[in-house]
């Protein structure tokens, strides 16, 4: 211990002397070279010239460097990233406690940080936290979480379970989307003239309010069939059934309207239609038998299934960057990736929990708060811009629920299941908010349109669990008249 003790005080002691002679002895040498030459020349250093700036105080200069090192590009990410988070805790937190799912308080968190609350109360506050430079790190950022995201959605795409339900999931599901579908055409006659952009036709305008009126969030929907209790009952199966057929539909719908809107002309459409098709072909039929036995015969679980992670992430970017250069989006081919993973639960259950962790809780955030400094509630600035508003939602209500109730009602469901099934199905949430921000890239929705879908996206998501509770109501209340007497539902 001692002999120990004795050594490293000298390796301190000899090797300190040293580096202190060493200064020393380099504090009398003179630069030379350039610096040298300049001196001779006659050249005067910076440090006496009359017209350089002076010496600020050392407390000054200790908080500008500070300054300077917060409005680094990370340093300034960092600091996003903070305040996102906690403000998307503290809102799913608040929202959790008056019945609603998190994720709608996250929603509502990136809506109080962008321009429509905080930059409205203190503009220099959110200047100071998003300053514009910094966009494009966090779109990005952004982005990265809602392809991981989409993967996990394929992920819960449970193929089996959907063929089960397939003629309730497809006639419902379908009527969903048509009758929502044309709605939002029809209304795309009223509002295109004064709210579309210059720039974007109208048959690529009225094709994306289509599409965004038909959109179902399947994961929000799953999370609230499970808190309620409803996963293994008649309504939560058919729902879940659905939802799934809703979001493979209206994601292929989706792509092939950006395929349109970003295609020079027919020909550049159909080519990008038929390479799509040919992609998910290979997918479906080759990739999928495939990777059931990679999966069985290389990550059986253990250890060697956290082999699985890397390889699953570079086939999920390799299937997204795919996507992008056809000419679609990233996020289809994530999508597209996570349902062709090997059905065996233990593959799926490890991918969703290390995955769905990571978007979930810090990605995902991010793209919340991105779509929230986008949206600009101001714009609606007068009556007519709230009535149009308003109009849009009616339709979208009108359109998801109605035309989900009236399908289940035709199925042989009754008129409270019916009612409860179009609630769930007028979820719109997360995946909305993914569309929606796909047309503002695409130059489809001006800001004020943006604006009005936002609204539309959270007050449908919102809605939802107070109209199955007062569906449970109906029921307990139709319960006792209904005991004893055959009623006709």
């Amino acid at each position: 211990m001692h002999r120990n003790l004795l050594f490293y005080v000298a390796v301190l002691a000899v090797f300190g002397l040293g580096i202190y002679a060493t200064l020393e002895a380099g504090a009398r040498l003179k630069p030379g070279g350039e610096a040298a030459a300049q001196q001779s020349a006659g050249a005067v250093p910076s440090a006496v010239r009359a017209d350089a700036p002076r010496r600020e105080p050392r407390q000054a200069g200790a908080a500008r460097a500070f300054y300077e090192n917060l409005r680094h590009p990370l340093s300034t990410l960092l600091l996003q990233v903070i305040v996102i988070l906690v403000a998307a805790r503290l809102a799913g937190t608040l929202f959790r406690g008056i019945g609603q799912p998190a994720v709608i308080g996250e929603m509502a968190a990136g809506i109080v940080l962008g321009p429509s609350l905080l930059g409205a109360l203190s503009p220099g506050a959110q200047s100071f936290l998003f300053p514009d430079s910094s966009m494009d790190f966090l779109k990005l950022l952004s982005q990265l979480g809602v392809i991981i995201f989409m993967f996990v959605v394929g992920l819960e795409l449970n193929l089996k379970h959907l063929r089960q339900k397939a003629d309730a999931a497809l006639l419902v599901s379908h009527a969903s989307i048509v009758v929502p579908f044309f709605l939002g055409m029809t209304l795309s006659l009223l509002i295109y003239p004064s709210m579309a952009p210059a720039d974007i036709s109208f048959s690529a305008f009225a094709l994306f309010m289509g599409v965004a009126m038909s959109i179902t969030a399947f994961p929000v929907l799953a999370r609230i069939v499970q808190e309620r209790g409803l996963y293994k009952t008649h309504l939560g199966s058919t729902a879940i059934a659905c939802a799934a057929v809703d979001d493979v539909t209206a994601w292929c719908v989706l792509a092939i309207v950006v395929a349109v809107v970003k295609a020079d002309g027919l020909g550049g459409a159909a080519v990008t239609i038929l390479l799509s098709l040919a992609f998910i072909a290979a997918m479906l039929f080759l990739v999928k038998p495939r990777a059931e036995r990679l999966a069985r015969d290389r990550f059986s679980g253990g250890a060697a299934g956290k082999g699985l992670i890397p390889w699953a992430l570079a086939f999920m970017f390799t299937a997204a960057l795919t996507t992008e250069v056809i000419g679609i989006h990233a996020l289809f081919g994530a999508f597209l990736a996570g349902v062709v993973m090997p059905p065996r639960v233990s593959v799926r259950s490890l991918l969703h929990g290390r995955l769905e962790a990571l978007s979930a809780s810090v990605l995902l955030p991010l793209f919340f708060a991105f779509t929230g400094l986008r949206t600009q509630f101001g714009l609606l600035d007068d009556w007519q811009s709230w009535l149009v508003c308003l109009g849009v939602i009616g339709v979208a209500i009108a359109g998801k629920l109605g035309g989900s109730m009236l399908a289940a009602r035709w199925t042989g469901m009754g008129w409270r299941e019916s009612f409860s099934l179009g609630a769930l199905m007028n979820t719109r949430g997360l995946v909305e908010l993914i569309v929606l921000n796909l047309g503002y890239d695409l130059g489809i929705l001006s800001p004020k349109v943006f604006a009005m879908m936002v609204l539309m996206a959270l007050t449908t998501t919102f809605m939802t669990g107070p109209l199955l509770s007062l569906a449970g109501l109906w029921g307990r209340r139709r319960s006792p008249l209904a005991a004893g007497a055959s009623v006709a539902t």
